[in-house]
């Protein structure tokens, strides 16, 4: 089973006072970029892969979706979810032991939850086997530039600010402080990410390494240093439907 982190009372209570989890999707700087890469949700059936507090969900419904399903490993995140009304239907999900049935879906969705996955190009195969032909993955993750570091933090090199970066070919667990001690992701390069994607059969939509346009920095001045490194990867990837090359 993945690390429940979130169950934890001293994580749960720090990423609740996130402004992503008090603003929900307004909150994110990365959600314009992610909902770029979604397709015409009308009709749709949406799977939302570590679904948190349930705001993807909750839009998707005002979207137009046929139907809304949040998966995720936290109780404490399904709870909240529940509370906060409409129609999607939440259950609890490994996503390392995630099973789903075939083809069921037309848009799987997932944000800043893979990177707790340690076997993802079996996410990759689950996900894939779950789409109907035609149908979408779209995620984000923490940009393996961010989860490489064991010590997470800017540092002071020959008089300028950087950000360390080691062994980024040595994937696998890290461990970090954030929120709480000991917080376990898994580390993987941009091309395994890809390739495990192409392995489970689908087609790279798009990619980006997000970081602040302009506006988002003059609005919020400290986001400049994402500049610098980029904390966000997204990802939109397509299964193919009859007829495609």
């Amino acid at each position: 089973m993945a690390q429940n982190i979130y169950d934890q009372d001293d994580f749960f209570a720090g990423y609740s006072a996130l402004r992503r989890s008090r603003e929900g999707l307004a909150g994110a700087p990365e959600w314009p970029s992610l909902q770029a890469m979604l397709p015409p949700l009308r009709g749709r059936r949406v799977v939302d892969l570590g679904c948190g507090f349930g705001w993807f969900c909750r839009w998707a419904q005002q979207e137009g979706a046929a139907s809304v399903l949040g998966l995720d490993l936290s109780e404490k995140m399904l709870a909240r979810a529940r509370a906060e009304g409409g129609g999607a239907r939440y259950e609890r999900a490994d996503l390392e032991t995630l099973v789903l049935p075939e083809g069921a879906f037309d848009l799987a969705y997932s944000s800043l939850a893979v990177h707790y996955v340690a076997d993802f190009p079996r996410l990759a195969r689950t996900v894939a086997a779950s789409l109907a032909a035609g149908g979408r993955f779209v995620f984000s993750m923490e940009h393996p530039l961010y989860t490489a570091p064991t010590a997470p933090g800017w540092v002071e090199h020959e008089g300028r600010r950087v950000w360390p970066l080691d062994a980024y070919l040595a994937e696998g667990e890290r461990r970090t402080d954030w929120l709480a001690q000991g917080v376990l992701k898994h580390h993987r390069s941009i091309a395994t990410v890809v390739n495990a994607l192409l392995a489970a059969g689908l087609r790279l939509a798009r990619l980006v390494e997000w970081g602040p346009d302009a506006a988002q920095i003059a609005a919020q001045p400290e986001w400049a240093a994402e500049r610098d490194r980029p904390p966000f990867l997204l990802v939109a990837a397509d299964r193919p439907g009859p007829g495609s090359a």
